[in-house]
C-alpha cells in the first residue's frame, strides 16, 4: 500500500462518512422539531468541544495531515460555521482539498519529517510515518467518533455503519 493510500483514503472515508451523518441530523432535526443549534452545540461532557468544533477538528486533520505530509502550504482555514449546510460545505471543500493530492506528493512521506504545532508555543518533529500514525489519524479518528457519538448520544438513529460510511 502506498503512503497516498494509506493516507488519503483514510481521511476520505471519514471525510464523506460524516458528510451522510450530516443528512441524517438534519433530517433528525426536521421530524423531531428540535432547533439545529441544539445538536450544533452538542457535547457529550460539559469540558468537551461541541458537535460543530469536532467536525472542524476532522477537517483541520486532514487538510493540515496531507499538507504537512507532502511539505506543502498548511491553509488557514477560519471556524466559522453554524449551521449544517456550513458544516456540509466545508467538509465538500475539504473533500477537494484531499483529493487534490497526487500520489506522486507522497513518495518518501514516510521518512520526511514533519514538523507540527504541539502547544502555544510548542512544535514538534516526527518521521511522516510516525506523524501519521501517531497523530494525524489518531487525532482525525477522535474527533469523527466524538461527532458521530454526540449525534448518536442525542437520538440520531446512526451506528457503525453510517460511521464507516458503508450504511
Amino acid at each position: 500500500m502506498s503512503f497516498h493510500d494509506a493516507s488519503v483514503a483514510a481521511y476520505l472515508q471519514m471525510l464523506n462518512s460524516l458528510t451522510g451523518i450530516l443528512t441524517k441530523a438534519e433530517a433528525h432535526c426536521k421530524a423531531k422539531n428540535i432547533q439545529p443549534d441544539v445538536l450544533l452545540g452538542a457535547r457529550l461532557y460539559p469540558d468537551m468541544l461541541p458537535f460543530t468544533r469536532q467536525v472542524q477538528l476532522v477537517c483541520d486533520f486532514a487538510t493540515k495531515g496531507c499538507a504537512r505530509l507532502t511539505h506543502s502550504e498548511v491553509p488557514a482555514i477560519p471556524d466559522t460555521e453554524k449551521s449544517f449546510d456550513e458544516l456540509k460545505a466545508r467538509l465538500a471543500r475539504t473533500i477537494d482539498y484531499v483529493k487534490s493530492f497526487k500520489p506522486a506528493q507522497f513518495e518518501g512521506a514516510d521518512s520526511r519529517d514533519v514538523t507540527f504545532p504541539a502547544g502555544p508555543d510548542k512544535t514538534m518533529t516526527l518521521k511522516g510515518q510516525q506523524f501519521l500514525s501517531h497523530y494525524s489519524l489518531p487525532n482525525f479518528y477522535f474527533h469523527a467518533a466524538t461527532a458521530h457519538d454526540i449525534l448518536r448520544h442525542n437520538g440520531v438513529e446512526i451506528g457503525k455503519r453510517d460511521f464507516l460510511g458503508v450504511s
